[in-house]
């Protein structure tokens, strides 16, 4: 693993010793560790790896931009505090919190269209699934 590290790092040296293509890749790391960021932050109230994705993009960012680091390490803080203080909490405060996360869920999917596609694929035409957006 040591020797991995070092070799990383050699290579990330060259890379910085040449300025084009330092800004490249700077410019190509920003771009994939933001969208893996702004996709975790999309996925944060579903089911899954949301903020595993935002922790990813901001581990991405973090290798390059200060700003990012600290961001990170301000979100993990706040993450971990709010674990802690869910744990603590009264069953009911819990599933206050998982209603209001899967009415966010709901309202998501229903905003998006998801229900009206759905309804379509097994022949139910009900106007009040169709989404506001989308709306002829």
């Amino acid at each position: 693993m040591h020797r991995l590290r070092e070799r990383l790092h050699a290579r990330r040296e060259r890379i910085r010793a040449r300025p084009t293509l330092n800004t490249l890749y700077r410019g190509t790391l920003g771009l994939v560790g933001g969208m893996v960021l702004v996709l975790g932050i999309v996925m944060i109230p579903y089911p899954g790896p949301g903020w595993l994705c935002v922790f990813t993009g901001l581990g991405l960012l973090a290798t390059e931009f200060a700003w990012a680091h600290r961001v990170n390490a301000f979100a993990k803080h706040h993450y971990q505090r709010w674990v802690h203080w869910l744990s603590r909490q009264h069953p009911l405060v819990k599933l206050s919190v998982m209603g209001t996360t899967g009415l966010i869920v709901l309202a998501t999917l229903w905003v998006v269209g998801a229900f009206d596609l759905v309804g379509r694929l097994f022949g139910v035409e009900w106007h009040w699934l169709a989404s506001p957006l989308f709306t002829p």
